[in-house]
């Protein structure tokens, strides 16, 4: 078994996608495992790991027009938080709870927690993790898939961590 895991950093004002193909590979190469699984998770509730086919054209920011079209799609479903009681969630006891937590990632500003678009995105979209069969010391991913993180909160650029264990046979 092999662990590791490795930073994003993520972009304010608008989704942030990543194609983390090449640092899975890495990491895998690193593992020297031949045979097996690969999972890649991240800890954050307002992200998602997802498989999908690359696609060539993209927009002035750098992002697929397919990652485009996705964040259009994701906003008409669960339209970005701009205030509160926009959404139910958060709730005056989430609130404090966040207000007390008093660390960077966590800033003491009530504007930090208007982010129930991105709770529902990445509940929608993708999920925390994702498992690809390792055959012959390569992720079976196909010719064109690549594996994407995804931000979904907008509110500030972060630090986003990606967790990768490898598991299986060294032959």
């Amino acid at each position: 078994m092999f662990y590791t895991d490795f930073q994003i950093r993520t972009v304010s004002g608008r989704n942030s996608f990543h194609d983390i193909s090449g640092q899975l590979a890495k990491v895998l190469q690193d593992s020297g495992i031949t045979e097996g699984i690969l999972v890649a998770a991240t800890p954050h509730t307002t992200c998602s790991l997802y498989y999908e086919e690359t696609m060539h054209d993209l927009n002035y920011f750098g992002d697929e027009f397919l990652q485009v079209d996705i964040s259009e799609v994701m906003d008409r479903i669960a339209p970005r938080m701009t205030t509160e009681g926009q959404y139910h969630s958060p709730g005056p006891d989430h609130i404090a709870f966040g207000l007390g937590l008093g660390s960077r990632e966590y800033p003491s500003e009530k504007w930090t927690m208007l982010n129930t678009d991105a709770h529902l995105k990445a509940s929608l979209y993708g999920s925390n993790s994702l498992t690809l069969i390792v055959h012959e010391a390569r992720l079976q991913t196909g010719s064109l898939g690549k594996v994407y993180f995804a931000d979904w909160d907008m509110l500030r650029e972060r630090t986003r961590q990606v967790q990768v264990m490898v598991m299986g046979d060294r032959i």
